[in-house]
């Protein structure tokens, strides 16, 4: 049987190298490719996998994309491919519904191979994206939630909590709530030390 790919990527270079590798599959064939979240969301009922960015500039997020996409009757499934490895941005994606998550240094017979997997039904995870998820699961009272991260991560970005509670419909009492958490996790006592501690640990990006 031949699996229909969807390419959504914001670089017309990487979906050129991804389709030049897929194609060299004989059960393979890429049937569309978005350079927007929005388009790969409107392109993804031609697809049996869609292999997601999760950065794509302004718009849409990957795992935004991910979710709507996952969420119809029949979805394809969706294969996260990215160069980020932070707990955020492999939670969000796995809890958006990816059915895998590769990194894009992978090499060929792997990204084939987890395609195949996840047009299977099953889960397809990098060998570093596995182990970051065992450590989480092994430490969990040490672990930072979903919220916390995403908390964080805007943090890191420079904004402050009423713009943190805006953005994620959270009233200031409750992102201050969260930070109280990621501080005592962390073992820190100010913002600035923890964005560091954070990112130093691969938990967000900057």
């Amino acid at each position: 049987m031949t699996v229909r790919l969807l390419l959504a990527d914001d670089h017309p270079v990487v979906r050129a190298g991804l389709r030049a590798v897929l194609d060299t599959e004989p059960d393979f064939t890429v049937v569309a490719e978005a350079a927007t979240a929005e388009r790969a969301v409107e392109l993804a009922g031609c697809a049996d996998v869609v292999l997601m960015d999760l950065q794509f500039g302004s718009g849409m997020h990957g795992s935004e994309a991910t979710a709507a996409i996952t969420a119809r009757a029949d979805a394809p499934r969706v294969l996260v491919l990215t160069t980020y490895d932070t707990d955020a941005d492999i939670l969000a994606a796995v809890e958006a519904g990816a059915s895998g998550y590769l990194l894009k240094d992978a090499p060929p017979e792997e990204l084939a191979a987890a395609v195949r997997t996840a047009a299977a039904g099953r889960s397809a995870l990098a060998p570093a994206v596995a182990h970051r998820l065992m450590d989480r699961m092994r430490t969990p009272a040490e672990a930072l939630t979903r919220r916390e991260l995403e908390v964080l991560q805007l943090v890191g970005e420079g904004l402050s909590n009423q713009q943190i509670s805006k953005r994620l419909f959270l009233s200031q009492a409750t992102v201050k709530s969260h930070l109280v958490h990621v501080y005592a996790k962390l073992g820190v006592d100010s913002r600035t030390a923890a964005v560091a501690a954070a990112t130093a640990r691969r938990l967000i990006r900057r």
